[in-house]
């Protein structure tokens, strides 16, 4: 991962881009200026540059791609436009100052109105020329999809699809955990990031850090949501929250805990199950266990077999929104018969 060294290669180039500006407005002085007011001017023409590029940065490839063509057929539209001007021979002056007029009333409707439309280009139909089908695949994953660590096996095993990307505060808010004073917060904390270098070091996965961010926005989970919208990228998460909203907001997510639920196999009634009984159910003669997949397993008659390892046969399944659950009954092989109890005469009978 190579993007914080990018990042400031390109802040270097941003730097040296000013002091050019600087130097330039210094040496050919533009309308006779001081050098004062000339060095003044230049530094925020060079500011404005680079908030210029940092605006460019967080629009879409589409709208870009849309706000060139408009602009390029305003430009066209004005030449023609200065050509009928001409013909109409007005004064030089007069026709000096409408031709500037058009050209930049041309020229801005059409950056607007491509800027607009641009997102009914279908990049896609390019060949992906221009990145959208890479792009179109790429994953945003968020903190808790990272310190869960199953994303690591679903993509090692080629259901998802990258590159996954990991914006910098997500990283940021992993190492704010893993310093956390809380012991049980620091080991989730630095297990997110121990499954970061496992998916960096996977030589078919494509781990990428971004640096897309908004600083109005302070929450990470609306960041996500603006990233994946700037970047038409899907979120992958474990959050029920950010599942919810995301979606409110017409942004598709991947949540592994429904990916999970989703692949676990089917349990029919009349099915024999191995399970350790582990507490007591709701009702007094129920006990309860659980599959490895942690699917609740209720069985009658098997309070007093806690700690102990039953079979049970499946009598029903309900579905519910918090998860599966299993409803059985003791097989018959699993209470053991009693030893027989020693008969009083033989108790009192010689031996040898």
């Amino acid at each position: 991962m190579t993007t914080s060294s990018s990042h400031a290669d390109l802040w270097l180039l941003r730097v040296l881009l000013v002091i050019f500006v600087l130097m330039g407005t210094a040496l050919l002085r533009p309308g006779g200026l001081a050098l004062g007011p000339a060095l003044l001017c230049g530094l925020l023409f060079g500011a404005a540059l680079i908030l210029f590029e940092l605006r460019l940065r967080q629009v879409p490839l589409q709208r870009l791609l849309g706000a060139a063509l408009g602009s390029l057929l305003g430009i066209v539209g004005a030449f023609f436009i200065s050509l009928i001007l001409w013909h109409a021979r007005l004064r030089a002056g007069v026709l000096g100052f409408t031709d500037g007029l058009v050209l930049l009333t041309m020229g801005y409707i059409g950056l607007a109105l491509g800027a607009a439309k641009g997102d009914m280009l279908n990049l896609a139909a390019l060949g992906g020329i221009f990145g959208g089908e890479k792009s179109r695949h790429a994953k945003l994953l968020d903190t808790s999809a990272i310190i869960d660590g199953r994303i690591c096996e679903l993509a090692a095993t080629g259901f998802l699809e990258g590159p996954f990307l990991v914006p910098q505060y997500v990283l940021h808010e992993l190492q704010a955990i893993a310093d956390s004073a809380e012991s049980g917060k620091r080991s989730r904390g630095r297990r997110g990031l121990d499954v970061l270098q496992q998916m960096q070091k996977s030589p078919g996965l494509e781990l990428r850090l971004i640096d897309d961010d908004c600083p109005q926005i302070k929450q990470v989970d609306h960041k996500l949501i603006a990233a994946a919208q700037h970047r038409q990228c899907k979120i992958v998460t474990t959050d029920f929250n950010l599942n919810k909203l995301a979606r409110v907001q017409q942004v598709e997510v991947l949540n592994v805990n429904e990916a999970a639920q989703a692949v676990k196999a089917a349990v029919l009634p009349g099915e024999v199950l191995r399970v350790a009984i582990s507490r007591e159910g709701k009702e007094v003669h129920q006990g309860v266990g659980y599959l490895e997949d942690g699917t609740m397993v209720v069985v009658d008659h098997a309070r007093r077999l806690i700690s102990r390892t039953v079979d049970v046969t499946v009598t029903s399944v309900l579905q519910t929104t918090a998860g599966k659950m299993i409803f059985g009954r003791l097989e018959e092989r699993a209470e053991p018969a009693a030893p027989p109890a020693p008969q009083p005469w033989l108790a009192n009978t010689p031996t040898g």
